[in-house]
């Protein structure tokens, strides 16, 4: 039986929208259902590291996007809408996907996310974000860098051997200037689902370390970070969840062993 707590949850998120699953799949439905959108969201909800339902919205779309669900990025992109992520948050974070999984994984997602706005009235394209130049994405991204992970990373994209320099740049021009920069999240939003990227792609062990690191930085903490580990398992699995929290666990001791 599925408890009503859990009936309640999905009302919230798809109205009176019932699955086909409910009548093929009766048995499966009723324990994920129960553990998804009841027993994780009861673990994952309270106190002052609790995710509010809009965060774990967002956080949801990043894991299916990370781990290439598209169907059911589909299924939980209503339930966003439905949750109070704005369009504008939603195309910011397909957007900034594309420079951790690639156009490749990412335009699919993004032609999902047209087709949606379209059936449901929202008008594209949605208004301009960017603040940055050619001539400006450069140092402006490298000052995200900094402002994220500390003064080490100021003009970090002038080291490294000559023949390899060029991704640094890249990486501070493209990934921060041209994403990190822009309006529709804030900084702690953007590392956030950058978190939940790369967890979810799994194989990026040292990247995802790095950016729990980053996370912890800009105030999202190790406490935070297990409930954001947490509300993903039903959506990624357990084997990347435990990986994502060893990292979390590794970052921790690492800032720890830094003071």
């Amino acid at each position: 039986m599925i408890t009503e707590f859990a009936k309640s949850y999905q009302k919230k998120m798809f109205d009176d929208e019932v699955s086909k699953l409910y009548e093929t799949d009766p048995e499966f439905v009723e324990r994920f259902d129960n553990f998804a959108f009841d027993e994780v969201i009861n673990r994952t909800n309270h106190g002052e590291y609790g995710l509010d339902d809009k965060t774990r919205m967002m956080v949801i779309l990043s894991y299916l996007l990370g781990c290439q669900g598209i169907d059911e990025f589909r299924v939980m992109l209503q339930a966003a809408l439905n949750c109070d992520v704005t369009p504008v948050e939603i195309k910011e974070i397909v957007y900034q996907a594309v420079a951790y999984l690639g156009i490749g994984r990412v335009f699919p997602f993004l032609n999902a996310v047209n087709e949606i706005f379209e059936k449901r009235g929202i008008k594209l394209p949605l208004e301009n974000q960017s603040h940055t130049t050619s001539d400006t994405r450069l140092q402006d991204g490298n000052q995200a860098q900094v402002d994220i992970f500390g003064e080490g990373m100021r003009e970090f994209y002038t080291s490294g051997p000559e023949e390899t320099r060029h991704i640094n740049v890249w990486l501070a021009a493209n990934c921060f200037g041209d994403y990190y920069t822009r309006s529709g999240l804030t900084l702690r939003q953007r590392e956030l689902i950058t978190f939940c990227f790369i967890s979810a792609q799994g194989g990026c062990e040292p990247q995802l370390t790095a950016h729990s690191v980053g996370n912890m930085k800009v105030g999202n903490s190790r406490e935070f970070l297990i409930n954001v580990v947490s509300a993903g398992i039903p959506f990624i699995g357990y084997p990347r969840s435990l990986n994502a929290l060893q990292c979390v666990n590794n970052a921790a001791k690492q800032l720890a062993s830094e003071k």
